[in-house]
């Protein structure tokens, strides 16, 4: 991979609930984080049991000063040395991303210097580089959390094909609504996962299988199921089952599809992303997995798995590295899909007498 010359980036994240910002340079084979610093809004949304967008996007301008300025300081680089800003463009809650995308490219403006929109879901799959320096494509990423839930092949830098989607609600999405059935608060996902490792058994739950063969995910079913099944689980232990059960089956369903995924396009390398890898025991079960396989496995600190600008600022580093520079009008896109083109805005329809 040649690279013509050292750069750093300034990045930042608005997407959802996290307001970031993070500073990335060259390392010996690849990005290296010089800071990140993050504004977490769990305590905000913690009382409505999930993200409530209006107090997101608040909460966000409230933080994003702050949090730009405190990655600059502790990155100790000054504003003139940075070389190219990137900022989410989507997916995401669209409040929010406005929010981000618009310092971005004021700070861009004002520096003059270049702008890059970054993909979040493709960003997941950059925060790899950052603990790997080593790490090269082609691979196969598992991007796992509350809003995505995907298999996607990364055959180069920069070219990204989804292979399975989920159908209807995201991993880390089911995790939040079961930590909430079970009475965990929120966010669920640690709540279930403490609660299920000091299960003697598990309930036995459905993990749902396509059809039509392919590589998709569905776990509204799942959910139901549990939802249908915590009127009758009386007592810790049989709720210790039934979150058991349920992250039994989630970690079926990820490893299972991934598994197919590897062997049809022969990847030696998988990625797990996104803040569902932060599940020890999903981790242990693609650990165990790919050394069957004899594939390797790459995932990332925790820190980088959950949303966060160090993966922005990442994936800014190498789109700069190619020179994939974005206009200053380009708009949010709360759908934009890992592998599509940048969002851009119509062109302005003529005047006609």
């Amino acid at each position: 991979m040649e690279y013509d010359r050292r750069v750093i980036i300034l990045g930042i994240e608005s997407s959802c609930d996290e307001t970031a910002a993070a500073v990335v340079t060259d390392g010996p084979r690849g990005p290296r984080l010089l800071s990140s610093v993050v504004a977490s809004q769990m305590a905000v949304h913690r009382p409505y049991g999930g993200v409530v967008p209006e107090l997101a996007s608040r909460s966000h301008i409230r933080f994003i000063t702050e949090v730009i300025e405190g990655a600059i300081k502790r990155s100790r680089v000054s504003l003139g040395r940075i070389d190219a800003v990137a900022a989410t463009a989507g997916p995401g809650l669209p409040g929010s991303l406005l929010v981000g995308l618009t310092a971005g490219k004021a700070m861009a403006f004002l520096l003059a210097k270049p702008f890059i929109a970054v993909n979040h879901t493709e960003a997941h799959i950059y925060s790899a580089f950052l603990g790997e320096p080593g790490l090269r494509p082609p691979l196969l990423a598992l991007v796992a959390s509350g809003g995505h839930t995907e298999l996607i092949a990364m055959p180069k830098i920069g070219v990204f094909r989804i292979l399975g989607r989920t159908r209807d609600d995201a991993a880390g999405e089911a995790y939040d609504k079961v930590g909430k059935l079970l009475g965990l608060g929120y966010p669920g996902g640690p709540g279930v996962e403490r609660l299920a490792r000091g299960a003697r058994t598990a309930t036995r739950l459905p993990v749902a299988h396509m059809k039509d063969g392919s590589l998709d995910f569905s776990f509204s079913g799942l959910k139901t199921a549990v939802r249908l099944a915590v009127p009758a689980t009386k007592g810790r232990a049989a709720r210790a089952a039934l979150a058991a059960g349920f992250e039994r089956a989630v970690e079926e369903a990820l490893a299972g599809r991934a598994r197919d995924a590897l062997r049809s396009t022969k990847a030696r390398t998988l990625v797990l992303a996104g803040g569902v890898a932060a599940n020890g025991a999903l981790r242990d079960r693609l650990r165990a997995m790919t050394a069957e396989l004899g594939v390797r496995l790459v995932v990332p600190a925790p820190a980088l798995c959950t949303d966060n600008a160090a993966m922005i600022a990442a994936a800014g580093w190498f789109l700069a590295k190619r020179r994939r520079f974005s206009p200053l009008d380009t708009p949010a896109d709360s759908g934009w899909e890992a592998g599509g083109a940048v969002p851009s805005n119509p062109r302005p329809v003529e005047a006609h007498a």
